[in-house]
């Protein structure tokens, strides 16, 4: 059994689902993932759409979904009674239904470790008696699972396996119409519709600036689990802006500038090493409880693996069309910062460790499925 909650859950859960798959092709493979885990060969009892639900307020207004999707879950597993149960990421969720789910006598994986290094710490106690191994993809996490006795690996960030080459500047300026000679500003407001909402009309107001400062081109890189015509309602036809969806790589690793939501998908920013900035905005209750709770400078996982800022987070009140625009002008403008972030983002690469979490994932799921 398999939870991933979430856009990220499903793109880094696919990867095992195929390890798996390839190793034992007759695996029974099910739980909560999206397209990706489904296509490489998982059943899903529920697609991520149904239960990605990320905020504190926004959690207590849906909680009777996620509350009936526990339950429904937990009632399978006692049925099926699976020799392995791997939960990817979604803390929330996932820590919960691990306590429940812990009688059932299967054997318990963490993949993607909850960030206990920028929140509530103490739920690391509480785990070691909740899991059977932890695999984190950051190398400073491994300490903090080793000084409570927990079994942890550091497998390497999967991003290495899933970011390939791209096509050219000169190639993505053909396919998609743009002038090579003129800015580019690349917007990926995420992959949740609360977050879009919230988000996403300011990325538009800070790209309207620069096409009328700079003559400024602008990119949307939309995730596939988006529909586009939803993505189409928030353009006013005032300016040229392209919606590409299965492009977003390409589109990280052309831009000048990459306006990002926080997130994974700064990692892949900086896997490309394309200056960005980092943003930010939740409902105000949800900031409100999580700035007393969260004890980290930097919200940016680029700048938290960097271990200092090196590009700029706009984060709640501050996240204003023209805030953005002036700091994505400053990164266009100012070759010197310009080529500094670009240093600094290069060093971010090798902090991942190396390609093949996948296949390790794989691996200690199929030795705790023997000795089951």
């Amino acid at each position: 059994m398999i939870i991933a909650g979430e856009a990220s859950g499903d793109l880094h859960g696919s990867g095992v689902v195929s390890e798996l798959k390839r190793r034992h092709p007759d695996a029974e493979i099910f739980g909560i993932g999206g397209d990706k885990m489904q296509s490489a060969g998982m059943k899903l009892i529920y697609h991520i759409n149904e239960v990605s639900v990320m905020g504190f307020w926004e959690v207590v207004k849906h909680l009777h979904v996620i509350r009936s999707v526990e339950k429904t879950l937990l009632m399978i597993a006692q049925t099926k009674k699976p020799d392995v149960i791997l939960l990817i990421d979604y803390p929330g969720f996932n820590l919960r239904f691990a306590q429940k789910v812990r009688s059932v006598g299967s054997k318990i994986v963490y993949y993607i470790s909850p960030q206990v290094w920028a929140w509530n710490s103490g739920r690391v106690k509480k785990m070691k008696a909740l899991l059977d191994k932890m695999l984190v993809v950051f190398p400073f996490e491994e300490e903090i699972y080793k000084r409570e006795g927990i079994p942890v690996e550091f497998v390497g960030h999967p991003l290495l396996e899933e970011l390939k080459g791209t096509h050219s500047k000169k190639d993505f300026c053909k396919r998609y119409g743009l002038d090579e000679s003129k800015p580019i500003i690349g917007l990926f407001p995420g992959s949740r519709r609360q977050e879009i909402e919230r988000i996403f009309p300011a990325m538009l107001g800070a790209a309207r600036i620069l096409y009328g400062s700079d003559e400024a081109q602008t990119v949307v890189g939309v995730a596939s689990v988006l529909e586009m015509e939803y993505m189409k309602s928030f353009l006013r036809d005032d300016f040229p802006v392209q919606l590409l969806q299965h492009a977003t790589y390409d589109a990280m690793a052309c831009v000048d500038v990459a306006l990002v939501t926080s997130g994974t998908a700064t990692l892949e920013t900086a896997f490309y090493q394309t200056p960005m900035v980092v943003v930010y905005k939740t409902s105000w209750l949800t900031y409100w409880i999580g700035r007393m709770l969260v004890n980290v400078k930097n919200i940016g996982l680029v700048n938290i693996v960097a271990g200092k800022q090196i590009v700029p987070e706009l984060i709640q009140g501050k996240l204003k069309p023209f805030r953005l625009a002036v700091e994505a002008a400053a990164m266009l403008e100012d070759k010197v910062r310009r080529e500094r972030i670009i240093q600094e983002l290069r060093l971010i690469r090798t902090k991942l460790g190396t390609a093949g979490a996948s296949g390790r994932v794989a691996d200690t799921i199929c030795t705790l499925a023997v000795n089951a």
